[in-house]
């Protein structure tokens, strides 16, 4: 079993930025990757970034250049940095954990005032 804490959202203005961290416990050696997704109100959950264990990243394109993920092993810790945020990247971010399943963190809201 892995589990994920999520830290981080909060309320900011369009322009501003967002650190999102997610620190998992319990079978960490278990996980090959960690990555984001989000849900925008009244819309479905989708994929935002990821990063390996071997540090390879893959960003959604709606974020890309803006977005950044990074993980410190030494504290099973993926963060992502978000910056030039815009009212429609308003949402709910859930972490999850890739590995013989996949893991989600509990979300939390990120809200971008215009």
């Amino acid at each position: 079993q892995v589990q994920l804490v999520e830290s981080g959202g909060g309320l900011v203005q369009a322009g501003g930025s967002l650190r999102l961290s997610c620190a998992a416990s319990g079978s960490v050696f278990s996980i090959n990757a960690m990555g984001w997704y989000r849900q925008p109100p009244g819309k479905q959950r989708e994929f935002i970034a990821l990063v390996t264990n071997g540090g390879t990243t893959n960003y959604a394109v709606s974020v890309k250049g803006r977005f950044t993920i990074s993980r410190d092993n030494t504290k099973n810790t993926v963060y992502l940095q978000m910056n030039s945020l815009k009212p429609e990247d308003t949402a709910v971010y859930y972490c999850y954990a890739n590995s013989i399943q996949r893991y989600w963190g509990q979300g939390t809201q990120v809200t971008i005032s215009s």
